[in-house]
Parts: structure tokens; sequence; C-alpha cells
């Protein structure tokens, strides 16, 4: 019995052939009669030990860095055990990517307590300057990676790259793949959505073979870990952390869907206390990923005086519960928040800060959008139509601050957007004259949109609805995947909405699909190329 369990434990692809339903119940049972397989190996260990590309050992998961400040990143590696003791590591950064000029290193060391993850706040580098950087244990070193500082002075540009929702067993991260082949990111702007929570066939496509692991919903901490692994494991996602620096932020599915401050919308009463799963789902969010750790998740990144970056987190430092409709006697309420008060408070604060331009990190579209009769709801209620008092009251300070150059960038729907932001949709110009910002809203890595299992006619009549119902709206595809390229200097941004041709296979083809242009002072969208 253990070695048919152990067989099968390294090849569970194998059951592709199945339903979602019946791969489901077949994982699960296999998952929990590996827990007891094997000599020191856990069932997890064996399951997700076919992923592992045995030149990397220990380092399967690659390396990684983030939150790149002028003087400073954060480094990461994670090292696979033998066993359960604690670890040391060495590390090294190198102008060079040979190490012949290293210019920092030093010792750290890891444990079951952190998941065998390791982070280092490398301190003492020089502003605006791409480093290479390493570690080692027992002789081993890692795969090389490279970051890069931020500016001091004023760059002529900045360039940065902006994702949003990787769903694993979705489809394949070939978006991860393209950036990773570019050298002339400055930093990965990832909007949330960076792990799904859910079980295997809940939410993906299992005949595509990537199944998620462990097989049943996360909710303790080794689940959320275990799911950050598999994830971290895949190819794809390890090269686009090796190449540049992530700064990211989470949005719902980091922890369950459509979160808020003290539930969510897939949290259920038999799933245990929801502020003990945050709290799993924090701990490992934060031992598998390249970023500081601090009390608030949100936090703020100057690119030399020409771009203030604001990372918000919208979902579970503030957000009130949602409403299931619009004409809820509460819906307009003052009392209803969206940052909540203190991050409010900070977000206007660094509004003002003194910049060329603003750009927001933003988990949920901001602009206003109108459905019509198209879906259930008029709006999107877990967007922030669903807050509109805190909504208006930051296009409002954004008017009376008289602060201009403010974009907002976006994830979370699955789609490609591009609207100017009006103080009042209803009352909108063409001329842009009542605009307080604009958006750019960046489609999925891999998870499913209109586009994935409806007719291409149907979704282009979608997509004319909703630039019909909306006037402020100049773009929108709902189908296909991909990333956006940002690109920001003294005189303008400029949007570049790239797409893959695939994620049901790997595939190296990728294409320019739109591009915008806004001036400087000039809250307005002009479209280049056709």
């Amino acid at each position: 019995m253990n070695s048919f369990i152990r067989l099968n434990c390294k090849n569970i692809k194998n059951i592709n052939y199945l339903t979602n339903a019946v791969i489901a119940v077949s994982l699960l049972l296999l998952f929990q009669a590996c827990q007891s397989s094997g000599p020191g190996k856990t069932g997890t260990d064996q399951a997700i030990a076919k992923y592992h590309q045995q030149d990397l050992r220990p380092f399967y998961h690659g390396v990684a860095s983030g939150d790149p400040l002028a003087d400073r990143v954060i480094i990461w590696t994670r090292l696979t055990p033998e066993g359960n003791a604690d670890l040391s590591l060495k590390w090294q950064v190198s102008e060079t990517e040979d190490f012949a000029k290293i210019i920092q290193e030093g010792d750290a060391s890891t444990s079951p307590e952190r998941d065998y993850t390791a982070k280092v706040d490398v301190t003492g580098l020089m502003a605006g300057k791409t480093y290479f950087y390493r570690f080692s244990n027992q002789g081993i070193w890692s795969p090389v990676g490279r970051t890069k500082t931020l500016p001091t002075e004023n760059p002529e540009q900045v360039k940065l790259a902006v994702v949003s929702c990787s769903n694993f067993e979705a489809g394949y991260f070939n978006a991860f793949a393209r950036m990773a082949d570019r050298t002339d990111i400055d930093a990965v702007l990832h909007l949330g959505d960076y792990i799904y929570e859910y079980g295997v066939g809940t939410y993906g496509d299992t005949t595509l073979g990537r199944i998620n692991l462990p097989p049943g919903e996360i909710l303790s901490v080794e689940d959320y870990r275990t799911r950050y692994s598999l994830y971290r494991l895949d190819a794809d996602f390890r090269a686009v952390h090796q190449q540049h620096p992530f700064i990211t932020i989470w949005d719902d599915h980091e922890f369950s869907n459509n979160a808020y401050v003290d539930g969510a919308q897939n949290h259920q009463a038999d799933e245990g206390d929801f502020e003990k799963r945050k709290v799993a789902a924090r701990q490992a969010y934060y031992e598998w990923l390249p970023i500081r750790e601090a009390k608030e998740h949100y936090r703020s990144f100057e690119f030399g005086s020409l771009v203030h970056l604001i990372m918000l987190d919208e979902r579970v430092e503030g957000r009130t519960a949602p409403l299931d409709s619009a004409s809820h006697v509460d819906f307009l309420s003052a009392d209803r928040s969206m940052l909540g008060a203190r991050q409010l408070g900070w977000f206007k604060q660094h509004l003002q800060q003194p910049a060329q331009w603003r750009v927001v990190g933003n988990q949920v579209i901001f602009s206003g959008l109108s459905y019509g009769e198209t879906r259930r709801s008029e709006v999107n209620l877990d967007s922030w139509d669903g807050w509109p008092h805190e909504q208006n009251e930051v296009k409002n300070f954004l008017r009376t601050q008289e602060i201009k150059n403010t974009i907002f960038v976006t994830g979370d729907t699955h789609s490609s957007w591009a609207f100017e932001t009006p103080f009042d949709p209803e009352n909108y110009s063409s001329e842009g004259s009542g605009n307080v910002a604009v958006e750019f809203g960046t489609t999925s890595i891999s998870s499913a949109n209109m586009g994935t299992n409806n007719p291409l006619d149907e979704v282009i009549e979608m997509e004319e609805a909703y630039l019909g119902l909306n006037p402020h709206l100049k773009y929108v595809r709902l189908r296909d995947h991909g990333y956006i390229v940002l690109t920001i200097s003294e005189q303008q941004a400029k949007a570049e909405y790239y797409y893959v041709d695939a994620v049901d296979k790997p595939s190296d083809n990728e294409s320019l699909g739109k591009t915008f242009i806004v001036k400087d002072q000039e809250a307005k969208l002009e479209t280049i190329g056709s």
C-alpha cells in the first residue's frame, strides 16, 4: 500500500481524465493517505516534490527580491530541508553577475517556524542601481537573482509592470515568462490575488494538470504555506521573481474571496474563526513574499521626484462588510469604509507628497462602472462603487486640493480597462475638464474571464455595451491574459497592454494590444496607434 501511495503522490497529474468532482475527492483521499506514507516525509512533501527541478536543490523555489528603496532591498529564498533542523545560509550582493565585485555579504538562518524561508534587508546600496544576489547552503549556491534600487535623483523615466490574479489551476503563467524576458522593467507591481484559496476543481481547469495542493480549501497556516510553495515552484513565476524586484499588495484570495475586515464571502462558519484564518494567511504571505513585515500593509515608494507610488490595502485594513444591494438603506452611509479612517488619512497625506506623478496601487476599480442591465447588479458591489461615500470623499479631495497627475492601477477583474476618472460620471465631459485622475486596469495572468468559456461575438457585444454605458471608459477587453507596462516620464505616462496568446498551454507568444498616454497635468487619455 505504501509503495502504491508513494508512486501516485508523484504522478497526480496522470488522473486528469477524471471530472473535477472526482479529481477533488480522489486527491483528497490520496493526500490523506500520503500523510502517513514515506519515511520522514509528509503527504504534502511527497505530493509537491514532483514539481521540484532537481538541479536547483535545495533552492527549488529560486530567489526573489522586493520592496526596493534607494539604499536597500529585500532578498528572499527558501531552503527545502531534508529534516527538521534549523538551517544556516550565506548571502552575497554584487555589482556584477559573476560576483567579481561583492559589495555586501553576510549570514542568515531559517527554521520550521518560518517554513524554511529566509529574507534579508540588504542595506548600504547605491540608488538607482542594478545588483545581483545569491544564497548558499553547505557549499551549494542558489540561482543568481537580479534586482534594482530606487533612484533619488529625478530619473528620465520609470517603467513598471502591472499584474494581478495569478491562478495556478486556471492556466500557465506565460505572462510572467514574458516579463522575465525583459530587462527594461524597474519593478513589478503585483496588485493582489497572488494565490487562490480554493480546493481542487472549484475555480480552475483541472484538465491542464495544474492541480492545487493541498487539495482542499486552504484554512491553516500549513495550508497557505503549501499553496504558496506550489505557486512558487512554477518555473515562470520563479523566473520573473528572479529577474525583477516585486512590490506587492494583497487582494482577497490571499485570504478568502471577497474578504473584508471581519469576514469573507468564501468563509463559512464551519471553517472556524475568520480572525484566525486571517492571521494564518498573513503569516504565510509575509514568509513567502519578499516584503518588509509591518503592522500596516499599506506603504509607499519614491522613484526620485518623478513618481510617488502609493500601495493601498483595500481588504483587511478597514473595509467594512459589503451590502447586497445599492438600494440598501445604509448604502450611502459615512460609517461604511473601504480603507478605514487611519489609512484614508495616510492616503490623503501621500497624495499631497511632492512628486511629478502619483501612482496608486489599487485592488478594485475606482473610477465608477455601470453594468446597466448586463449583470444582476448595476454596479460591482465589491469595488469602490460599493462604498460610494468614501469613493466620493477621495475624488473630492483630489479635486479640492487640485492634485494633478494621479494614476490608479487596478487588478481584480481579470479584464483590461482604461478610464478617465471624472468627479461626477453622470456629468462627464469628453474635454476632460471634470476629471480628477485616470485609471488603468490590468487583466489576469491566468484567472478566467468572459473570454474563457463564452463565444467571442458575445464577449465583444458585452465590451461594446460597457463602452456605451460609460462614456468615461475608453477601453475594455473582457478576454485575454497579460499585463500592463506603465512608463512614466516628466512629460507623460504611457500604458501598454500586452497579451499572451494562451494560458491553456505553455507559449512564448505575446502581442501589444493597446497603448494610451496621459500628458502632464491632463487627466485625459489619448490612444496611440489603432
